[in-house]
Parts: structure tokens; sequence; C-alpha cells
């Protein structure tokens, strides 16, 4: 998914200067809450969903850093 498509429920979190693009989807009808994240078009711009919770366990990088700030929880 690339930041020029907007829909409903999603939200930018994070663009590295690479390129890649991390994106919080909450699905108002099931509830999930999820990343989306969208390589680079010259890494071959493949989309890899993963779960919110186990987004957080990865890291502690500007993306993860902007889910924790949007969701209120702490590192």
């Amino acid at each position: 998914m690339r930041s020029d498509v907007a829909a409903p429920g999603v939200l930018l979190l994070y663009r590295s200067s690479n390129g890649d693009e991390w994106h919080f989807v909450r699905d108002d009808r099931t509830g999930d809450e999820y990343v989306l994240h969208s390589a680079n078009p010259s890494s071959g711009g493949a989309v890899t969903r993963i779960e919110a919770p186990a987004f957080l366990t990865l890291g502690n990088g500007p993306e993860q850093q902007e889910l924790r700030r949007l969701l209120g929880t702490a590192n």
C-alpha cells in the first residue's frame, strides 16, 4: 500500500528515507489492528502484514515509536 492511496482506517505511521512505508490499519468490522509494511519499489515493493502487538516487539525504530505514540503505550 503506498501512501498516495488513502483508505478508511489506514494511517501512515512512517516513511523511511529509502521509500519503505509502514501503515497502521484498524478494521472496524473485525477489530483487528495490524501494520502493513510496504517495501520500496527497488526492493520489490512487497507488502507484509504483521499484527500490531507483534510489530511492537520487533524493536524501537521510528515506526514502532509512532505506533506506541498512536496507541498511547509506553516503550
